[in-house]
């Protein structure tokens, strides 16, 4: 895999920094985002594939980027598909900061000591280049404003964006929520990324070990027979997309 690409983990991080507190929003759902970034990332490079709800290797050839051909090591000695919101849901201790490790090695930030309350040391990570930031933005900017169906990678970040929240983030205010709702629906163009956004938020509500059911239970009943109402569908949910049986291939790049 040349490094004259951005890989979506990066471009989420990249995303995900505050250009003037140098810190990172939606840090505890960021770590599942990375994490299910790498996924997609893997799935380009034709690396593994989706099997329903759940990731195979198809290639165990390494991609040449240490921190994606750790993941893929890790996931090969599993020995058989293991399920997205698993995986996504499992330990990864670290993984915000070796992404932006990586991203100050490569020059794209550089990093500012300083303390909180005077007394604990805190790091925050400036960009070096805004262009940068400002490209990626403008990709999905564009995908939101025209309609036009973006690439598979637009798509998947746009989808891992909404998946941890940045959504209100990138587009504050009721003035953004229009713009809010056409990001989450650019997960439309990405079958990998809705499967990886859709084990995020997944993760994120606490139903990573609960297994599928065919059908929710009837709702009990209240007072006089009747049913409580619903709760309104969350207008920021990613639609859920039909899930294959099969082996999907990935798009090998």
């Amino acid at each position: 895999m040349g490094r004259s690409r951005r890989t979506i983990p990066e471009e989420l991080l990249l995303l995900a920094l505050d250009p003037a507190t140098g810190t990172t929003a939606q840090p505890q759902s960021l770590d599942l985002g990375l994490a299910g970034a790498q996924l997609v990332e893997l799935a380009l490079a034709g690396r593994i594939a989706p099997d329903g709800d759940r990731i195979a290797v198809v290639m165990p050839r390494p991609t040449g980027d240490p921190t994606l051909d750790s993941a893929l090591e890790l996931l090969r000695r599993r020995g058989s598909p293991v399920r997205a919101v698993h995986w996504i849901g499992g330990p990864r201790l670290g993984l915000r900061q070796i992404y932006l490790s990586h991203l100050e090695r490569c020059g794209m930030v550089h990093a500012v000591a300083g303390q909180m309350c005077g007394v604990l040391p805190t790091t925050r990570y400036q960009a070096t280049d805004t262009a940068i930031s400002r490209d990626i933005r403008a990709r999905l900017d564009s995908a939101i404003r025209t309609g036009v169906p973006p690439d598979p990678r637009t798509a998947a970040l746009a989808a891992l964006a909404h998946a941890v929240g940045l959504g209100k983030h990138l587009y504050p205010g009721n003035e953004g929520r229009s713009s809010r709702s056409r990001l989450r629906d650019l997960i439309r163009h990405d079958p990998m990324g809705g499967l990886v956004a859709h084990a995020v938020m997944d993760v994120q509500n606490g139903v990573a070990a609960q297994p599928r059911r065919s059908a929710a239970p009837a709702a009990p009943t209240g007072a006089g027979g009747r049913q409580p109402a619903r709760a309104a569908a969350d207008p920021d949910r990613i639609p859920m997309q039909p899930r294959r049986g099969s082996m999907a291939r990935a798009v090998a790049h």
